[in-house]
């Protein structure tokens, strides 16, 4: 085996030759993801299995069977009609699978032609559709999911459960108002009817799926696939079409419905794309305030704060509450030369010289951070005035701290004193703030905006 450069566990590189039934010739990190690597394992023969590895991602043991979980449901489903990679190997030692490389694309979003996007998001919404009609006791896999729920309120609010009390730990602590209300109006308008319980992705649309052609090649990323709500998987979807977006929906819940059998609801899919935000941003709150060196921290940046902007504007569309962009400080604030010298440095004379796509995108990522740390020092005490104040006019008593302030925004949601839309336009205009503050690292999604329902 030749010299790699890696720092996998030991042990790891033998296991993938011995699955690959060869040498290990071709080994990098994927760009996207830390625990995810590109594998080619050449065979005695001169074919070469073209694999992608997965490491069990590292959640301070929150969730410790999530790769088990993912690697289960797609051997289950290559038993069936829905598209999946196949599993050359699982590790339970290593805590790693090795999955085939599926050849095809995922960036639906950076296709030109509005046609073939519209072909593939069709094929998806019918392999969603047939995947939502799937017999859960043949896919046999109650023993690695949580109890199949038995009511319409078990089935909308499993995961919110589920989510909740893995990160109990972070949340009991926790100050932050929109995640406090978000978890709140999850509960309290949560739907009374679902249509049937299904096997759902949890993180469903653009970008989770693979492409050949115009039509879906892979479903991936099954890590938090559970038992639920079929109209979850919708909400999951509007979400990432936000995030990739790849055309717009109009007419494609239509299709599923005519697919599928199972009736669309719009207030269900706002419900939903809720939902996935407000549980998907809790561990994302967690890595901003607490992330390893290791992380990429710019990125969840970006994911907290155009997160927490889109969740407050869906939150507006589902109760009808009418929300307005606020004003910005005014001025650029005092330049930092120490700051500026670093940008300049990183920009000029570090980025362009390194050739590594992981460490490029890792130094990328220092400038994003300098860039915000800048504008902390610039705007920070401005904007936290501001948003005590706006607290104060809610409360009914201005706080001694924005951080008090929102400890007490908190107890007063938990306490249901408030009404939603002041409230909802309250969050709605720290949610811009944020977004505007952290510019920087919200660029590297700039533009994300919902798509109209029908």
């Amino acid at each position: 085996m030749g010299e790699l450069n890696h720092d996998l566990p030991e042990g790891m590189l033998e296991w993938i030759a011995d699955v690959g039934r060869g040498e290990v010739t071709r080994l990098h990190r994927h760009v996207a993801r830390r625990e995810a690597w590109v594998v080619d394992v050449t065979r005695p023969d001169g074919s070469i299995l073209e694999a992608f590895l997965r490491l069990q991602r590292d959640d301070g043991g929150v969730d410790p069977r999530r790769l088990e979980r993912e690697t289960r449901i797609t051997q289950a489903l290559a038993q069936t009609d829905i598209p999946v990679t196949t599993v050359h190997g699982w590790n339970a030692d290593l805590r790693a699978t090795l999955f085939s490389r599926d050849p095809g694309r995922s960036d639906i979003d950076k296709l030109e032609s509005p046609t073939e996007q519209r072909a593939i998001m069709e094929d998806f919404m019918r392999v969603v559709a047939r995947m939502h009609k799937l017999d859960l006791d043949a896919l046999d896999l109650d023993d690695i999911m949580e109890p199949r729920p038995t009511s319409a309120e078990e089935t909308a609010l499993g995961e919110v459960d589920v989510i909740v009390a893995q990160w109990k730990h972070f949340l009991d602590g926790y100050t932050d108002p929109l995640t406090t209300y978000g978890i709140d109006w999850l509960r309290r308008f949560v739907p009374k009817e679902v249509a049937r319980v299904s096997l759902v992705q949890g993180d469903t649309g653009p970008v989770n799926f693979m492409f050949q052609g115009e039509r879906v090649s892979s479903i991936i990323d099954w890590e938090i696939g559970h038992w639920g709500d079929p109209m979850e998987d919708l909400g999951n979807i509007v979400v990432r079409e936000m995030w990739n977006p790849c055309g717009g929906l109009s007419g494609l819940f239509e299709l599923y419905e005519e697919e599928s059998g199972i009736p669309y609801s719009r207030f269900a899919a706002q419900y939903y794309s809720v939902h996935q935000n407000v549980r998907g941003m809790i561990p994302i709150h967690y890595v901003c305030l607490n992330a390893h060196p290791r992380e990429s921290l710019a990125w969840y940046l970006c994911y907290r704060y155009v997160g927490d902007r889109t969740t407050c504007e869906m939150l507006a569309a589902a109760m009808e509450v009418e929300i307005e962009r606020p004003e910005m400080p005014e001025g650029v604030g005092m330049g930092d030369v120490v700051a500026e010298a670093a940008m300049y440095a990183q920009q000029h004379d570090v980025a362009g010289s390194i050739e590594d796509p992981f460490a490029a995108q890792r130094a990328r990522d220092v400038q994003v951070l300098i860039e915000c740390m800048d504008r902390k020092r610039r705007y920070g005490a401005e904007i936290d005035e501001t948003e005590s104040q706006e607290i104060g006019a809610l409360l009914g008593s201005k706080p001694t701290s924005v951080d008090q302030g929102n400890a007490d925004l908190c107890a007063a949601i938990r306490a249901g004193k408030l009404e939603d839309a002041a409230l909802i336009r309250t969050l709605a205009r720290k949610a811009y703030r944020d977004e505007w503050l952290y510019q920087p690292a919200a660029d590297i999604y700039p533009n994300r905006f919902w798509a109209d329902l029908d």
